[in-house]
């Protein structure tokens, strides 16, 4: 039990010091919701670290990925295993990433299984779009990389929220929310993207059709929220939400992102308004 509290305290340190965004609307949910998504969340983020990582190569990066979801999909994860993969890059690879057993192991044992299918599914999906190059060409293209990066994080949250509390919600709508999402932080890092030769808008596409795309899977977003009524889970999936609404705004109107003053005074009106 030492050992487990001990456990949770690092896991919170370490979701905090890599995601200070994630880690406000999390603080709303209880106990086991809590420890759940927080080590959904940082099982996610260990392998998004391998895919991002500067210095390692596509081809190392799939073989990497690749491996690591057929280990998250065998009745045990075998972390020696695991660590053998990574040990040529454990000294560039950050915490997060080289302890992603423990995040496993912390993870409530009732849905620990459901976690590292989906985060199986996504290291598998980022391996395929790793081999790509990270370039949509398609609508298709854009639907399929944004299901691997963001929409199984929807449909994730969503078997939490069933498990824990007993709420249903449509999995096209789960998926809609991380889309939508995905697609404001497309729109945000467009430029950046493109000077490292990415590209996540269809060829065809302009500027203001990725806008009419993330404002589509917002309102799904939106229908999504809609079928949660405890105000916990409620205000978890407020927070990013409500969030991506105002970015998008203030990217159209030729701003470039949100004021931290503005994100705090968001998180307030919702507190407010959900009370």
């Amino acid at each position: 039990m030492v050992q487990q509290k001990q456990l949770y305290k690092e896991a919170m340190n370490v979701l905090k010091a890599t995601s200070r965004t994630f880690f406000i609307p999390i603080t709303f949910l209880e106990k086991d919701m809590k420890t759940t998504v927080a080590t959904s969340y940082l099982c996610m983020r260990a392998i998004d670290e391998i895919e991002d990582h500067e210095d390692i190569t596509v081809e190392e990066k799939a073989r990497m990925l690749t491996k690591t979801a057929a280990l998250l999909t065998a009745p045990t994860f075998d972390n020696a295993a695991y660590l053998e993969e990574l040990e040529a890059y454990k000294e560039l690879l950050p915490e997060v990433t080289l302890r992603l057993n423990d995040w496993l192991m912390l993870c409530p044992e009732v849905i620990r299984g459901r976690v590292a299918a989906s985060t199986a599914e996504m290291a598998d999906g980022m391996a395929k779009w790793a081999l790509k190059g990270w370039v949509c060409h398609t609508k298709e293209d854009l639907d399929d990389y944004t299901y691997y990066v963001a929409g199984l994080v929807g449909v994730m949250l969503s078997d939490i929220w069933k498990t824990f509390a007993g709420i249903e919600t449509d999995r096209d709508l789960a998926i809609g929310y991380g889309r939508g999402l995905q697609a404001v932080n497309i729109l945000r890092n467009q430029e950046e993207d493109a000077e490292r030769g990415v590209s996540f808008v269809p060829d065809d596409w302009t500027r203001e059709e990725l806008f009419a795309y993330a404002n589509e899977n917002l309102a799904k977003a939106d229908a999504y929220n809609k079928q949660i009524k405890k105000r916990s889970i409620l205000m978890f999936c407020k927070i990013p939400l409500a969030l991506a609404h105002k970015t998008l705004k203030t990217m159209e109107s030729g701003n470039e992102k949100l004021t931290r003053a503005e994100v705090e005074a968001t998180v307030a009106e919702l507190e407010e308004h959900t009370k």
